[in-house]
């Protein structure tokens, strides 16, 4: 039997599916009664269902597709590194990709971050950060440092293991871990649809400018970094930082001797525009984490980069005990770093990031008319990433109910078109591949006013 020929049992699955999978971020009950498309195929990028049904992949497989499925390049040489070996550990050992691509690597990303460490996901990348950051200053030279606290930014997500969670602020996702957590300190977005009574839009900016220069000196002698996620706070729901925020973040952490954590997992590999978000105000931070797009969406990978001073605070002979003691089992797994390789050359190649540049105008162009929306309370846009926040009544800012699940249902009607997306509670979001092409991008738009309208048009007429 080939590869084409071959069938799936639909029934058979969803009833294993109801009955043994728990789905990430998912209220199972609702999941159990709307029997979700199951997808067994790919085709560039359209995903393909036990019904042969296509649906445009309008979030990229949650955001870390970049060239589309089935590639013949990345599909050429993942084919290729299966014929020589799948995986071996780089505990104690090397290989030839992850080699290769750690060099690569250190080539694209902003100058001064000059070693590699592997992981597998976006949440371990951060780990190895954190981890990195805090025995650092305990080994550095000049004065070791016993530094007890993380400085991070209000609203923010790296992840969903211990160490990531701490340093976040979603409540929504984190407030039933908080007795888990190391304690974190935390300076306020800068974003400005919703500002305390007492400031402008304005003002509020510049106060989240002032908190970071306060918090900074006040805890220059016990932060062990400074994490943010340049730019874009996505999980949030695509929160778009003013321009300068991350510039000014950098300043004072330099200022103060506090290294800067950069998580690019999502906002990495052309996203924002850029092939990194950090080259956009031209800041180089202490410690790079990338995910998501850094396989072309292929193969759990990850990378935490960082500048030789941190590196070298760990290196002395075995006896002194000076090595971080931290891994994982497919530690630079070679199918990834393959993958990751020829999706970089893909890069040149194809030209990705021009290609971001018209779908960032058309998206642009295409969503205007959602602004002026009775029940869009903004769109928020950086390159390709993209978030429409739906309320109740725009001019107080009143929200759906939450029973309503108003996202869910644009979602809903969106997968009824043949287009698949997911929100952020009532931010709808899209996140198109870099490489996609424009006539999709315009498919993808078309279908998502009708949903918002469909959607909303139902909440009125039920009220």
């Amino acid at each position: 039997m080939t590869e084409a020929e071959v069938t799936v049992d639909a029934e058979k699955v969803r009833k294993w599916d109801r009955h043994h999978v728990w789905h990430p971020f998912t209220p199972m009950t609702s999941h159990r009664r709307e029997d979700p498309p199951i997808i067994t195929e790919a085709d560039g990028f359209e995903l393909i269902d036990t019904d042969g049904r296509r649906y445009v992949d309008g979030i990229s497989s949650l955001w870390c597709n970049v060239h589309g499925h089935r590639v013949p390049e990345i599909d050429a040489a993942v084919r290729r590194q299966l014929d020589r070996v799948a995986h071996t550990t780089l505990l104690g050992l090397a290989s030839d990709v992850s080699a290769e691509l750690a060099w690569r690597l250190v080539q694209i990303v902003p100058d001064g971050l000059n070693h590699v460490f592997y992981s597998d996901s976006g949440a371990t990348a951060v780990e190895v950060a954190l981890k990195m950051a805090y025995q650092y200053h305990r080994q550095k030279g000049g004065r070791p440092q016993q530094r007890d606290v993380f400085l991070c930014v209000g609203q923010a997500y790296h992840g969903d293991t211990i160490g990531s969670v701490s340093v976040g602020g979603i409540d929504l996702f984190h407030r039933v871990y908080r007795d888990m957590l190391f304690p974190t300190v935390t300076v306020p977005s800068p974003v400005a649809l919703r500002v305390p009574e007492n400031h402008t839009s304005e003002s509020w900016v510049q106060h989240c400018h002032d908190e970071v220069r306060r918090v900074l000196r006040e805890y220059r002698h016990r932060a062990a970094g400074f994490i943010l996620e340049p730019l874009v706070q996505g999980a949030a729901g695509i929160l778009v930082h003013p321009p300068g925020y991350l510039a000014f973040v950098r300043e004072q952490c330099t200022r103060f001797g506090i290294p800067l954590i950069a998580d690019e997992v999502a906002v990495g590999f052309g996203r924002t525009g850029r092939l990194f978000a950090c080259e956009h105000e031209q800041v180089c931070p202490d410690i790079l984490c990338l995910a998501k797009g850094i396989s072309g969406g292929y193969l759990p990978l990850a990378a935490t980069l960082t500048t030789s001073e941190i590196h070298d605070a760990f290196l002395g002979e075995p006896h002194e005990f000076r090595t971080f003691f931290h891994g994982h089992t497919y530690t630079g797994n070679p199918l990834g770093c393959a993958a990751a390789l020829a999706s970089l050359d893909l890069f040149e190649s194809r030209r990705v990031l021009e290609n971001v540049g018209v779908l960032e105008r058309l998206l642009s162009e295409r969503l205007a008319d959602l602004r002026g929306h009775s029940h869009v309370a903004e769109v928020r846009q950086k390159g390709i990433m993209v978030g429409i926040e739906l309320v109740q009544d725009r001019e107080a800012l009143t929200p759906f109910p939450a029973e309503v699940r108003l996202g869910h249902q644009v979602t809903l009607a969106a997968r009824r078109r043949g287009v698949i997306i997911r929100p952020l509670g009532d931010v709808v979001v899209l996140m198109p591949a870099p490489a996609m092409p424009a006539g999709l991008v315009e498919r993808l738009c078309d279908v998502v006013i009708e949903s918002i309208d469909e959607a909303i048009d139902k909440i009125v007429d039920r009220n």
